[in-house]
């Protein structure tokens, strides 16, 4: 069996086990976790609001890589967009619609956590900060093509 049809039956897996609304909120949540994450790197980095302190910035990074790569996708399905559950989610329908461009986006904001809980652990803060804004940059990626204004 392939890589992809072995994650598109544990995605199948992971949607049979709870309902649209559980995978909206377990979805944020992890969204939620990593901005408070990217928040504490930026607070240090970015803006120098706090102290720099290499090990709390490293353990941002990785607990934002942890959760990039927990396999977040089997919390979409098509039953999770506005179209079914309103403003419970701002998951636009049009993501099904374009699965491939939504699945290159994801990886590209895997690739950039991991990019950075990589460079975090150097303690390099020019290459944090770029690395921060690539994440920030991957995140806006799908949020101007697939999440919808409030």
């Amino acid at each position: 069996m392939g890589a992809m049809a072995a994650a598109l039956l544990a995605s199948t897996a992971a949607q049979a086990q709870m309902k649209p609304e559980e995978m909206v909120e377990t979805r944020q949540a992890g969204y939620q976790f990593m901005a408070w994450n990217m928040g504490k790197i930026k607070a240090q980095v970015i803006d120098g609001k706090e102290a720099y302190d290499q090990a709390k910035v490293a353990a941002a990074a990785n607990t934002i890589a942890a959760i990039a790569n927990s396999g977040m996708g089997a919390l979409y399905s098509p039953e999770t967009t506005t179209e079914q559950l309103g403003n419970k989610t701002r998951l636009k329908p049009e993501f099904f619609q374009n699965l491939e461009k939504a699945g290159q986006i994801g990886r590209d904001f895997s690739a950039a956590a991991n990019q950075l809980a990589s460079v975090a652990a150097s303690g390099d803060q020019a290459a944090i900060k770029k690395a921060f804004g690539d994440v920030g940059g991957s995140c806006k990626s799908c949020h101007d093509n697939f999440r919808a204004e409030r």
